[in-house]
């Protein structure tokens, strides 16, 4: 059984909901699943998962700089102690073309520089929606595509960690 966490930041409640649907795609397989803000973990949480799905809002085109943060204050601590774990992204900017996608691009980059393993999604979960960057909405996720989109991501995080568990 492998450990997934589902890390956000949410201002506005919308990637906390958008963080519900990728941990409901995540419980596809039979995983130990953490939901948590970044107000609520710490690093024993990201030493303790085997995959992440990191969530910011898109703030000027990049990570919140709370998320920001969070991995700078972390850095001396687990430099070095992270590595090969699997990890993807998801964001909510304020309207399309706002940005998310390069948030998602932000929030890899983070990763990578952990020695994460980062993936992005090829699947379309409807007509024009796919996941290329990772999960990304405008707004909160009020369509059935959006939610499609979290679940989608969430149950490609743990198809990994089941492969790197072998």
């Amino acid at each position: 059984m492998g450990h997934i966490l589902i890390l956000y930041d949410s201002a506005t409640g919308n990637i906390r909901q958008m963080a519900e649907h990728v941990a409901s795609g995540a419980k596809s397989q039979n995983h130990d699943i953490r939901l948590k803000s970044i107000q609520q973990a710490d690093k024993d949480d990201i030493i303790w998962c085997d995959g992440i799905a990191v969530g910011s809002p898109t703030n000027m085109g990049i990570v919140s700089w709370k998320m920001k943060k969070f991995w700078d204050e972390l850095g001396d601590e687990l430099w070095g102690k992270i590595d090969g774990k699997i990890g993807c992204a998801f964001s909510s900017s304020g309207g399309w073309g706002g940005g998310a996608e390069i948030t998602c691009q932000s929030i890899l980059t983070i990763l990578i520089n952990y020695g994460f393993l980062v993936f992005g999604v090829t699947d379309y979960v409807d007509k024009k929606m796919t996941l290329h960057y990772g999960s990304v909405v405008a707004g909160k996720p009020q369509s059935e595509s959006e939610r499609k989109s979290g679940n989608r991501l969430g149950k490609r995080l743990a198809d990994w960690v089941s492969l790197l568990e072998k």
